[in-house]
């Protein structure tokens, strides 16, 4: 209105102005100014260390106001570690796993005390199945029975992948890169699970089923080299009759970017309940003598005609296991 001042939201700040007191103090009223700066600027202090005081003390007693402002770690704790993986959810996955590992697939084992109890080790197994059993039985196995962590070295695919990529990694997953893999068993001396079929494995048709791809360019003895762990070879026989693949369909797989669109017997005996569901094979695990690398761990380079002849040797000694395991067999159902 009109003849009124323009109201403000700063206020001028009272002066202080030091008084004496009646035992010769000197204090300091509103709207008088101080006599001594330093004395006023060491009060000031005072009391800027006495409000701090307080509230820690105030932080001790009271739970709501959190830790003092001296203290800044988080006193939260997460489940999940540097790589993604969820300790929580592998024990939620475990139990929903567990009776499918015991009853539908009916897991057996042998030469099981060959996976080192302790120290780093690369695990190496033939893979198979339009969508693979044989990585989370694997799994599911050795952090069971052994109670150690296996982290599975996947495809860049899955990190393309919504939703599949975020669980993969909290079960586990980390992405197949050489540095990745050095960490882990050489810095973190963990169990490392790797398959060097790659996509070519799981991608095998019904027709092709125990014939082993070619193992890369031995990527993966390169990595225990460097890290001077042992290379444990598995031989797995069951996991190419759970989700057969019969045809594929190359021209979809490539509009979607994914290495292989399988159409798999279980769909066409299923139907759409066929994506998901496998058939109840046996699945067999034996696990084969350890490789021990007779070299000098981090060294710059290594002999390249060493490093294919290594991998070649294990992928025959798997191929060899399958066949003798094939020989033995019953049936797919009962093994």
């Amino acid at each position: 209105m009109a003849g009124q001042r323009p109201s403000s939201s700063r206020r001028k700040a009272p002066k202080l102005v030091a008084v004496p007191s009646p035992n010769g103090d000197t204090t300091t009223k509103r709207g008088s100014r101080p006599a001594d700066p330093d004395a006023a600027a060491a009060q000031a202090r005072g009391r800027g260390t006495d409000v701090h005081d307080r509230a820690d003390d105030r932080a001790d007693t009271d739970p709501r106001l959190g830790p003092p402002a001296s203290g800044l770690d988080d006193p939260r704790l997460s489940d999940v570690d540097e790589w993604g993986r969820s300790e929580h959810l592998r024990q939620v996955m475990a139990r929903f796993f567990d009776p499918i590992y015991e009853r539908w697939f009916r897991v057996e084992w042998e030469g099981f005390d060959k996976i080192p109890a302790e120290g780093g080790a690369l695990i190496v197994a033939n893979h198979a199945g339009a969508i693979p059993a044989d990585a989370p039985s694997i799994m599911h196995g050795i952090e069971r029975d052994l109670g150690r962590p296996v982290y599975g070295l996947a495809d860049e695919v899955f990190k393309r992948v919504p939703v599949i990529n975020l669980g993969w990694s909290r079960l586990g997953g980390v992405q197949a890169h050489p540095d990745n893999a050095y960490r882990l068993l050489r810095e973190q001396q963990q169990l490392v699970m790797v398959f060097p079929e790659g996509s070519k494995g799981p991608g095998k048709t019904y027709a092709e089923r125990y014939q082993l791809r070619r193992f890369g360019r031995g990527g993966f003895v390169q990595i225990a080299m460097r890290a001077g762990v042992p290379i444990i070879p598995l031989a797995v026989m069951g996991s190419e009759e759970t989700m057969p693949i019969v045809f594929k369909l190359p021209a979809l797989a490539k509009l979607l970017g994914v290495p292989y669109v399988p159409v798999t017997a279980n769909m066409l005996a299923l139907g759409p309940l066929g994506l998901l569901v496998p058939f109840p094979a046996k699945l067999r695990i034996r696990v084969l003598d350890p490789v021990h690398l007779d070299v000098l761990p981090d060294q710059p380079r290594y002999s390249r005609s060493r490093i294919m002849d290594t991998s070649e040797g294990i992928r025959h000694t798997i191929q060899d296991a399958l066949h003798d395991m094939l020989r033995r067999r019953r049936s797919v159902w009962s093994g």
